[in-house]
């Protein structure tokens, strides 16, 4: 059987770690404000994180898409800046991942922020501490759990996301056709054999990455507010 072609592979890896550390510096600071926060909109704001888990991914591709059109303010912005475009590119990728899969990594990690109490923090100040260096040398660890599933589930969907890339980024070989894509595009042309190896890789992936979040959750220390 001949082996596909790695590149949408490649691709897929790298969009993943770069939406997942994006993700990491945006959703930490998210998650901890949802968690810490007696605010009336924290409902409203809870409710557009989600938001992604409950659309199809062509709505949000669409919207997405015209959000990063040469015509829109910010797609717009973004040709004066660099003279490319969002749409139809690795960065336009970029973003509608951090968008899409924004939840899996502010759900996990408000709610390790909770079920810390407040107990910790109060010490934490009471030695002085400020709220980044309580957050730093207390929260921060006593949440590790949380940090590993979220980056991990993150890394995982943005790996297999379909609908929301093609609608932002199409099928351009080398720089938009990740994984999913390339097995849509496999099966469309009845190249089965091909689809089948890397539908395996997809599958398997997903098992080992639910292998490795149960195993190393129950290794991590469990913090008992």
């Amino acid at each position: 059987m001949e082996l596909p072609e790695l590149g949408p592979l490649w691709l897929s890896l790298q969009l993943a770690a770069a939406a997942t550390a994006v993700l990491i510096v945006l959703g930490t600071p998210l998650a901890w404000w949802l968690a810490r926060t007696r605010s009336r909109i924290k409902p409203v704001i809870e409710a557009v994180t989600a938001l992604p888990l409950v659309l199809p991914p062509t709505v949000l591709g669409f919207y997405l898409l015209l959000l990063m059109s040469p015509r829109s303010w910010l797609g717009g912005l973004w040709v004066e800046i660099t003279d490319t475009t969002l749409t139809f590119s690795f960065m336009g990728l970029l973003v509608a991942s951090v968008v899409y899969s924004l939840p899996f990594m502010v759900q996990p990690l408000q709610a390790a922020f909770e079920s810390l109490g407040r107990g910790p923090l109060e010490a934490a100040a009471a030695l002085r501490a400020s709220p980044i260096d309580a957050f730093l040398t207390v929260a921060a660890p006593l949440s590790l759990r949380g940090f590993l599933t979220a980056a991990v589930l993150t890394f995982a969907h943005t790996i297999g996301e379909f609908g929301v890339v093609l609608m932002v980024g199409g099928n351009i070989p080398g720089k938009t056709r990740v994984i999913s894509i390339a097995i849509y595009e496999h099966v469309e042309t009845l190249r089965y054999a091909e689809a089948h190896t890397l539908a395996a890789v997809l599958m398997l992936f997903a098992f080992a990455v639910l292998v490795f979040v149960y195993v190393f959750n129950r290794r991590l220390p469990v913090h008992v507010a």
